[in-house]
């Protein structure tokens, strides 16, 4: 089994305030997948606020972050394992967050042990 991280991708920062209905909808999905023996990380939440982010650059140049002023960004992620990245892709599909027009970035993780 692979690991591959999800990494949620919200357009709207009221969104990141989900309703108590969409809450448990986003918890459901994630009990079906600690249920199948797939949930390695249950992540965490990235707050999308003024003052909660900086950025290094070129030059070890710092700026503030996040943006949430453009496109989309990144609302938090969690690791889950498949067998390969199209099974975790169908894990991903399953989740609510397409109702509300985010996202999911998925990535498999190469362990360093």
């Amino acid at each position: 089994m692979k690991e591959f991280a999800l990494i949620f991708r919200l357009k709207d920062i009221d969104d990141f305030r989900p309703s108590p209905e969409q809450m448990q909808e986003r918890m459901n999905w994630l009990a079906n997948i600690a249920a199948q023996n797939k949930l390695v990380d249950k992540g965490n939440t990235l707050i999308p606020a003024a003052g909660s982010a900086k950025v290094v650059g070129k030059d070890k140049m710092v700026t503030d972050g996040p943006y949430t002023e453009i496109k989309e960004f990144i609302s938090g992620y969690i690791v889950i394992r498949a067998e390969n990245i199209e099974e975790a892709v169908e894990l991903a599909k399953g989740n609510p967050i397409y109702k509300v027009g985010g996202n999911i970035e998925i990535r498999e993780i190469l362990k360093r042990d």
